[in-house]
């Protein structure tokens, strides 16, 4: 108890510890913002792509529950400086496994409402040619 406690104190003057993690990693930002762009491709904010979001932010990058809305406020108010281009760009020199790892969060967000619209297709299909990834890349275990 005694640590939540200096954790929140922590907070007020530091900031939240997620979005501290979000904004001193662009590839995270990145990787983040090109999951939000999925989210949004049909045009509609479903609770299940929301769902998918956030348990992909805690389990795959240790976001804390508690630190989930504050980052997605943080990526509305600073996503607007980076396109989508230039999200993709941070991936290109990556290892091969991690580029698959971001083509398999988008593909997650995609299929967690159980409707692939075409939109989610196009955007999904962009991203594999960019990053240079197969679509039978998706469907293998990771080695």
């Amino acid at each position: 108890m005694a640590m939540a406690l200096l954790d929140q104190i922590r907070s007020i003057f530091d900031g939240d510890p997620g979005v501290r993690k979000v904004a001193d990693d662009p590839v995270l930002s990145a990787e983040l913002l090109m999951l939000f762009r999925m989210i949004l491709a049909d045009g509609a904010v479903s609770e299940s792509e929301m769902v998918a979001f956030r348990r992909i932010c805690k389990e795959a990058f240790g976001i804390p529950e508690t630190s989930i809305d504050s980052v997605i406020e943080y990526l509305n108010d600073f996503g607007y400086e980076t396109n989508g281009s230039q999200a993709i760009a941070l991936f290109r020199d990556l290892d091969l496994e991690r580029r698959k790892l971001l083509a398999r969060h988008m593909a997650e967000i995609a299929k967690a409402d159980a409707k692939l619209a075409e939109s989610e297709v196009k955007l999904l299909r962009r991203t594999l040619d960019l990053l240079d990834i197969s679509p039978v890349d998706l469907v293998k275990p990771a080695d």
